[in-house]
């Protein structure tokens, strides 16, 4: 035995010092460097004293993953190290496997801690080295954008354009962040503790250090696999716990960081430039397509949920400022209007207002102050004498006390914060995000049917559960509208629209829910167009639809607005990701033509996941590369899973990405950018049109192979994702298919992620381009077509986290040699092509940071593949000689790795 721990020492010692000198090449800023080197010690310390062997595996483990690594060519000795690194997991004891795989996955959330230091420190800099005087603030987007609008249109035209402004991010529940909620808490303390550090010697640095390690600890002691899916209320936490630790303070920080810069030194003392232009929506506990276990009841929960937690936020805002607003009468006199209102809160409640003089006696606004915060409380409890009725009345009151501040020369307080104030109340009202019903048409045909079958009311028979769940949905709707504004919950999505008749069937159930019209709730009706042939087929089915009555009505009360939703996901599930970016962008540009004719305003809303195969990469390229017509200052997308926390759980990080989508928004409008788009889009139309003809046809022929989808279930954790505790929602929409028809394209990129390959992403172009055959024309269209851009950048970013020999390690685990040749042809294919494209000689090469970084993760990453790959193959291979136990621990040791490639990888689902 001591013979064993001697060579165990030596390959550690020998493992890490080949590792060591080559992670020293990777070309990263070395704040993260520092940050990485400083948590690999601390995790490597606390894996000592759990475990000293445990300790010298993770090294082992990890120095052959970086040697297997180190540059992009399968050289003698990463081959050898590749080997090693699977023979020493493959030897390991299921117990042992999965508690090292628990320190990879705790250490992956450490890295990403140490990236988003980085990026936050990265932007403070930039922000220091700008001087004040400047005309527009080079980091903040949106100053940048509104600066290009006025010398290209004018302050007139610009000022009508930042006005129209809208960014809606719509936060959704889907299953794709396999990160624990008590994980976040942890995350979040640590990233506290490591920015901390800069400030700290002595003594301070090291209880710095030991709290965490203490946290360190913790987050390897906690499994990363939460003990029961959440429910849908459960998840409306997400929105909450984002909105009290960023969105609340961080929105109106957004605006006034605008007027900062636009009016310089009367920022704060004259009313402000900047409109609340941030409006969040949340498919969270409203989102029924396919999820049973989201219901009528469960909506009217949420937005309960939502409405007392954002009513109870401004409460103590208003509270707070009042407090400080000790200005008295001498100084600054109340205007006639604040003596009304003051006089109106007499009458309403004796009781309160002699309370709030007690306390402010010739303070008026002080007292004023303190009653409307009163109120706002009275509103969570629905006292009726003194709640507000919405939030419109509430920021009426708020302009009166500003007003009258600013009438008495207070201007530095009316512009402050109570300005602050009603940028809250005029961004999340009484609702804290705009809940949107999402339900699937064929539900609706199939509860008419019944309806008329068995009577409105079941007199001719008993309705279905269904059916009577789709008509208690539109009382639900109308519960919450009359609760929490009608703000709060107009919109309803159809997924899988495919006529106007759809559309039609929605206003017909919701006029059958009530006994009384006047009862119906207001609703913004919105087609979902995801399948090719329906986003082929939009502008048609649109031309319809505003023929329909109720369609009209809507039309004329909302100054012709009017709301399309575009699906990324299943388009490119259905045709491939090149056709899928190429027949939505034509659907975009057809759709904003077909609005213009119509004297439509248009918004559309654009279904995007994390993942490359789902819409993703950043928001604002993809803003700047829409065609012409089809943003007009209104940017609408979903944010879903781990998008979620890494965009908006930092607040400076959350800053940056709302002025970045916010200035992109703007800017699309200006004139050279919708002429680069217009023209760019007719130059490359041929090219366009072969490379979707090309990359459909290839992509189609893998899909419709016999016995594709049992083969693809086999060769990824598939099955396995579905056994995540990540979502409400099922993988499967339950509507009676029985083949990849059935499966949601959410787990069927989040499986290709996990197995290294992302095919969702990238299958077809290669064979695309080899067929075009002219590298050039492809260069060219590169540099000066953004969308074209942009899609090859992310594919590039996609290929980037692939891996052929983890690849093949899953593929092993199916008997399709040809099938799984394919994907290892065009996988080979797409690389080459792409990093000819570029000009990169590896992915990501042109990249300063991102791509290093990348790079340096990637070992961490690889020894959880290896080890999913492996664990896989011993469900796949002796799966029915296991007990229930041993089943279970392997299902349990497989999730673990899930959970640690999706932090590894990022945007994966």
């Amino acid at each position: 035995m001591p013979g064993a721990n001697r060579a165990l020492a030596d390959a550690v010692r020998d493992a890490t010092d080949a590792a060591r000198q080559t992670l020293s090449g990777v070309d990263v800023p070395g704040s993260i460097r520092d940050n990485m080197a400083l948590f690999l010690r601390l995790v490597r310390k606390v894996l000592e004293e759990y475990d000293p062997e445990l300790r010298s595996i993770f090294d082992v483990l990890l120095a052959d993953a970086i040697r297997a690594n180190a540059d992009e060519r399968d050289t003698s000795d990463e081959l050898a190290a590749f080997q090693d690194l699977e023979r020493i997991i493959d030897g390991l004891s299921e117990e042992r496997a999965t508690l090292l795989m628990r320190a990879f996955v705790a250490y992956f959330h450490l890295a990403n801690i140490c990236e988003e230091n980085y990026r936050v420190g990265s932007l403070r800099s930039r922000e220091r080295a700008i001087p004040t005087t400047a005309d527009e603030d080079p980091i903040n987007d949106i100053t940048v954008a509104y600066r290009q609008l006025v010398d290209e249109c004018g302050r007139g035209k610009a000022i009508a354009l930042l006005r129209r402004l809208e960014f809606r991010p719509v936060f959704t529940a889907h299953p794709t962040e396999a990160r624990r909620k008590a994980v976040e808490g942890k995350i979040r303390r640590i990233a506290g503790l490591l920015e901390e550090r800069d400030q700290l010697g002595g003594i301070a640095l090291a209880e710095n250090e030991r709290k965490l390690l203490q946290e360190i600890d913790a987050l390897f002691r906690t499994s990363p696999i939460a003990h029961k899916k959440p429910t849908p209320v459960e998840e409306a936490d997400t929105i909450i716990d984002i909105f009290d630790n960023t969105l609340f303070e961080m929105v109106p920080e957004v605006y006034r960081r605008f007027d900062d810069w636009e009016l310089g030194d009367k920022a704060g003392t004259v009313p402000p430039v900047c409109p609340a232009f941030f409006h969040p929506g949340s498919w969270i506990g409203s989102d029924r397509d396919g999820n049973p276990n989201v219901t009528a009841r469960v909506s009217r929960q949420v937005a309960e949920k939502f409405r007392s937690h954002v009513l109870e936020a401004l409460a103590e805002a208003t509270r707070v400022t009042g407090r400080n607003l000790t200005l008295d009468a001498t100084s600054t006199p109340p205007s006639d209007q604040l003596v009304n209102l003051w006089n109106h809160q007499r009458e309403m409640s004796e009781a309160i207002t002699l309370r709030a003089m007690g306390i402010s006696q010739s303070e008026l606004h002080r007292a004023c102050m303190l009653v409307i915060a009163e109120r706002l409380e009275a509103t969570v409890r629905r006292t009726a004498d003194i709640m507000y009725r919405s939030a419109e009345d509430y920021i009426a009151d708020l302009r009166v006390v500003q007003l009258s501040l600013a009438k008495s020369g207070a201007v530095r307080t009316a512009y402050g914060p109570l300005q602050k104030l009603i940028w809250q109340a005029e961004t999340f009202g009484f609702h804290l995000v705009e809940m949107e019903f999402r339900q699937h048409s064929v539900v609706h045909t199939r509860a008419l049917e019944d309806i008329r079958e068995h009577g409105r009311w079941g007199e001719n028979g008993e309705l279905q559960p269904m059916t009577r769940e789709v008509l208690d949905t539109f009382r639900a709707i109308g519960q919450i509208q009359r609760k929490n504004g009608v703000d709060a919950a107009r919109r309803y999505i159809i997924s899988f629209t495919k006529s106007a008749q759809n559309v039609a069937d929605v206003y017909e159930l919701a006029h059958l829910a009530f006994a009384h019209e006047a009862d119906v709730p207001t609703l913004d009706v919105i087609p979902l167009f995801e399948q090719i042939e329906d986003l082929e087929n939009a502008v048609t089915t649109l031309d319809a639809m505003i023929r329909l009555p109720e369609v009209q009505r809507r039309l004329s009360e909302s100054g012709r607005r009017l709301e399309v939703m575009l699906g990324y996901s299943d388009s490119s599930k259905d045709a491939g990701p090149t056709s899928a970016t190429l027949v939505l962008h034509a659907a975009q540009a057809a759709i904003a033509q077909w609005a213009e004719e119509n004297n439509i305003d248009l918004v559309l809303m654009h279904g995007r996941g994390g993942a490359v195969g789902r819409g993703g990469g950043p928001a604002n390229r993809a803003v700047l590369s829409q065609p012409k017509g089809s943003v007009n200052c209104r940017f609408k997308l979903t944010e879903q899973g781990e998008v979620i926390f890494a965009r908006y759980g930092d607040p400076t990080l959350a800053r940056r990405h709302v002025e970045s989508v916010a200035g992109a928004t703007l800017l699309q409008s200006a004139p050279s950018i919708e002429w680069v788009n217009t023209e760019s889009t007719a130059k490359y139309a041929e090219l366009a049109s072969a490379l979707d003809s090309a990359s459909r046809e290839h992509y189609l022929e893998l899909l419709h192979t016999e016995g594709f989808a049992e083969w693809f279930s086999t060769v990824t954790p598939l099955t396995e994702v579905g056994l995540m505790p990540i979502g409400s929602r099922p993988a499967k929409r339950g509507l009676g298919a029985k083949s990849l028809d059935d499966l949601r394209t959410i787990p069927w990129i989040f499986s290709w992620s996990q197995a290294r390959i992302n095919l969702a992403a990238w299958y077809g172009l290669g064979t695309a381009c080899e067929r075009l055959g002219d590298l050039d024309r492809l260069r060219e269209a590169y540099a000066e077509w953004p969308l074209f851009t942009t899609f090859v950048d992310n594919i590039e970013m996609s290929l980037s986290k692939t891996d052929d020999r983890i690849a093949r390690l899953y593929l092993a685990l199916g008997d399709r040699d040809d099938l799984a040749q394919k994907v290892l042809d065009e996988m080979a294919l797409t690389r080459r092509w792409v990093l000819a494209i570029v000009g990169d000689e590896w992915p990501l090469e042109h990249r300063r940071v991102l791509g290093p970084v990348i790079r340096m993760r990637l070992p961490f990453v690889n020894v959880l593949s290896v080890t999913q790959a492996l664990a896989l193959r011993k469900l796949r291979t002796e799966g029915e000689t296991l007990t229930p136990e041993e089943r279970e621990r392997f299902l349990y040791l497989i999730l673990c790795t899930v959970s640690g490639v999706a932090a590894g990888l990022q945007n994966t689902g």
